[in-house]
């Protein structure tokens, strides 16, 4: 039985989610829990800095709200390829 090789991880995952946590929400971690609509015991703020560390991978789920929150697509935020196009506060609709 051969071995599957693991799929390729985003290499600037990461640094995005940190990126679109600061500069579109200027928010803590805490806050952006809040922000995108988990309940308090869903999602805790360790995991979160685990996410923006690059320790885990973040689920789904929560890759959707955050770039659904922020108003940028979901494949900007998980393509390596492609620079997040971030609306700028006083420019929003």
């Amino acid at each position: 039985m051969t071995k599957r090789k693991p799929r390729p991880k985003p290499s600037r995952l990461a640094e995005k989610i940190k990126q679109i946590r600061k500069e579109v929400f200027n928010c803590s971690q805490n806050e952006l829990i809040v922000r995108l609509g988990y309940e308090k015991d869903e999602l805790i703020r360790e995991t979160v800095s685990s996410y923006e560390r690059g320790w885990r991978e973040p689920p789904l789920q929560f890759l959707l709200r955050l770039a659904r929150a922020a108003n940028v697509t979901l494949e900007s935020v998980i393509d390596d390829e492609l620079q997040l196009e971030i609306i700028e506060k006083d420019n929003k609709r």
